[in-house]
C-alpha cells in the first residue's frame, strides 16, 4: 500500500485509523486508506477479525462420513443376510420334502 500512496498528515494520522492502523493517502481515491495490523480489519481498522482454528469442522465432517459408510454397510449386510436367509430356507424345505430319493406326500 505504501508504494502507492503517501503517509496521511498527522493530524490526519492520529483520528482516522483506528486500532494502530497506518494511514495512507492515495492520489487516486478521494478517501483516506488504512493498512491493519494487530488483526484488525476494516476501511478504518475498526473490526476486530478473530481468527479461529477449529478442529472440529474436520472431525465432524469425518465422523458424519464414518457414520454414512457405516450404515451403508449395514445395509448390504442386511440384504445379504436376508437372501441368504430365503435361500437356505428354501433349501431346507426342498430336504424336508424329500427322503433318500423319493418325494414325500404333503399333507
Amino acid at each position: 500500500m505504501a508504494e502507492h500512496g503517501e503517509p496521511c498528515k498527522i493530524s490526519e494520522a492520529s483520528t482516522y485509523c483506528m486500532n494502530g492502523g497506518t494511514c495512507y493517502r492515495i492520489p487516486s481515491v478521494s478517501t483516506l486508506t488504512c493498512v491493519c495490523s494487530g488483526g484488525y480489519t476494516g476501511s478504518r481498522c475498526e473490526e476486530y477479525h478473530l481468527f479461529m482454528v477449529s478442529k472440529m469442522n474436520e472431525t465432524g465432517g469425518l465422523i458424519a462420513a464414518i457414520v454414512i459408510v457405516a450404515f451403508l454397510i449395514l445395509i448390504i449386510l442386511t440384504i445379504i443376510i436376508y437372501f441368504a436367509c430365503r435361500m437356505w430356507k428354501k433349501s431346507h424345505q426342498n430336504k424336508s420334502r424329500t427322503e433318500y430319493g423319493r418325494v414325500k406326500p404333503i399333507l
